[in-house]
């Protein structure tokens, strides 16, 4: 009887009126212990409000049913569907729609509405799949923004891949704690090309001394990251440098220097083809025969050997509490190994500009440290 009375109401009411009847029958359906027939009623009531012509009703009806997990699915499917400022609400919220529902949504809808499907109080991994692959990248920097967003680790891939040059993105891709260790290193060398080509540095340096210089900072920005990278992740990193063509000997020459001593050996059981345990058996107590079969095995050229060999020897002792060194007394040490300063040929410049670097760090440290006291 009062729906009936409400339905004839409708016609000659003021939008105002509309708006705030359409919000309490909502409130009324989703609240209340209405008898069946009541509740057909006004779910029949609410089902023909979706015709008004006022965007102001059907926002009223999408606000109070927007939450709720006994709303009619009909009205909340069309509601979805509304002009942006009422489907909005609904996508935001809405516990009833699917992950399909909003894939679907996700694919073929405006940046406005990706956002709001991004930001979510739960996105599953299914979902943030879809927002990876195909979302916006104003989609994607809210969607890393979501604590209650499920990201699998090639979702995190597909992001840098297809935004990781966009500071909005690459942003918040760095300062989530769940990005892996090749997507940083991915992101770093997409940093090192839009500096490279940037027209201030193309005009300060030129493109070839522009390049020489970024590769250089890439080389020296990965090594660097290895320190925050966890063990279990050091084989996708490793596969993401071999792939691109990074994993080098000179840069398997400065991780050791470096002491970065298990990443070293997670490279050489990539390379190696040999297990785990015997490569971390060898490197911690190995005599210097079977470390150079590694290295040969590894596909490491046996004049890299000595160096590699004096300081693993080196960080042995340091691991074992026999010896405190740093980088500079390491890498000065290796290059005693290939003659000193006055030794010539690539190696020899290469653990040069490793010392010559630790040497210019520990200044700065010192500085600094002096500065503040």
């Amino acid at each position: 009887m009062v729906v009936s009375h409400f339905l004839r109401w409708i016609c000659t009411a003021r939008v105002s009126e509309r708006a705030a009847a359409a919000s309490a029958l909502a409130r009324a359906y989703v609240n209340s212990e209405l008898p069946f027939e009541d509740r057909c009623a006004a779910e029949a009531a609410l089902t023909l409000l979706l015709d008004d012509a006022s965007s102001k009703v059907r926002l009223a009806m999408a606000e109070a049913l927007s939450m709720s997990h006994h709303a009619p699915l009909q009205i909340i499917s069309v509601l979805a569907s509304d002009q942006p400022e009422v489907a909005g609400v609904v996508l935001a919220r809405s516990p009833l729609l699917t992950d399909a529902d909003l894939i679907n949504r996700v694919a073929g809808s405006q940046r406005a509405t990706q956002k709001l499907i991004a930001d979510r109080p739960v996105v599953s991994m299914a979902l943030a799949a879809a927002i990876a692959e195909i979302g916006e990248a104003e989609a994607c920097a809210v969607l890393l923004a979501n604590t209650g967003a499920d990201i699998a680790s090639l979702s995190f891939r597909r992001m840098a891949e297809r935004h990781g040059h966009l500071p909005l993105v690459r942003e918040a891709l760095i300062s989530d704690a769940r990005l892996p260790a090749d997507c940083r290193h991915m992101l770093l060398v997409k940093l090192g090309e839009t500096l490279k080509t940037s027209p201030l540095v193309m005009a300060l340096m030129g493109a070839a001394r522009a390049d020489r210089v970024m590769r250089d900072a890439c080389v020296k920005a990965s090594v660097t990251l290895i320190e925050g990278t966890r063990q279990e992740e050091h084989a996708a990193l490793i596969e993401h440098l071999r792939l691109r063509g990074d994993l080098t000997a000179s840069f398997l020459i400065r991780t050791i220097a470096h002491g970065k001593v298990d990443f070293f050996g997670s490279a050489l059981v990539a390379l190696s083809q040999q297990s785990e345990a015997r490569v971390r058996a060898l490197l911690a107590g190995g005599h210097d025969v079977a470390l150079q079969a590694l290295f040969r095995s590894a596909g490491l050229a046996a004049a890299t050997h000595a160096v590699i060999l004096r300081a693993l020897k080196i960080w042995r002792e340091v691991a074992n509490g026999k010896r405190v060194a740093g980088v500079q007394e390491v890498s000065w040490l290796m290059l005693k190994e290939l003659g000193g300063q006055s030794a010539e040929g690539d190696l020899a410049a290469l653990v040069k500009s490793i010392h010559l670097d630790a040497l210019r760090e520990n200044a700065r440290g010192h500085a600094l440290a002096i500065a503040a006291a």
